[in-house]
């Protein structure tokens, strides 16, 4: 039997384009062929990583409201969005270096949980507000 694969993650938002540079710059994924040059309407575009099939995509929804995050992600009904995108770097020099390139590319800090001498991460809001994390795995 075949399963199915998990081909990209799509994200919801007001402007494609605006998310989709943030997270290129950010990942250094590429966008699919026909999605590098800006087009007048643009509903959908698609990037995709160098080395491997799982991209992310980004979808224009004029009724989007950005997700509410909360560090008590426990109570109910705090957090709209039910998954996030989780991203590692090998230390804490790495991670410092992408907090610096989130907030440069428009993204901000949620929680900064740097002290955690167990696992240090950020969770950053995306320019749509959508919230991610950066870890040290």
């Amino acid at each position: 039997m075949s399963h199915p694969v998990v081909r990209q993650t799509v994200l919801d938002c007001h402007d494609p384009r605006r998310l989709g540079d943030f997270y290129r710059d950010l990942l250094g994924y590429e966008y699919r062929p026909g999605d590098e040059t800006h087009r007048e309407e643009e509903d959908w575009l698609v990037l995709r990583p160098n080395d491997g099939p799982h991209g992310l995509a980004f979808q224009a929804n004029p009724e989007y409201v950005a997700p509410v995050w909360t560090p008590e992600a426990d109570r109910p009904g705090e957090q709209q969005m039910m998954l996030h995108l989780d991203m590692a770097v090998p230390d804490v020099a790495s991670l410092e270096l992408q907090r610096q390139r989130v907030l440069q590319l428009g993204g901000a800090v949620l929680l900064d949980r740097t002290a955690d001498d167990e696992e240090p991460l950020y969770v950053f809001a995306d320019p749509a507000g959508h919230p991610f994390c950066i870890f040290v795995a």
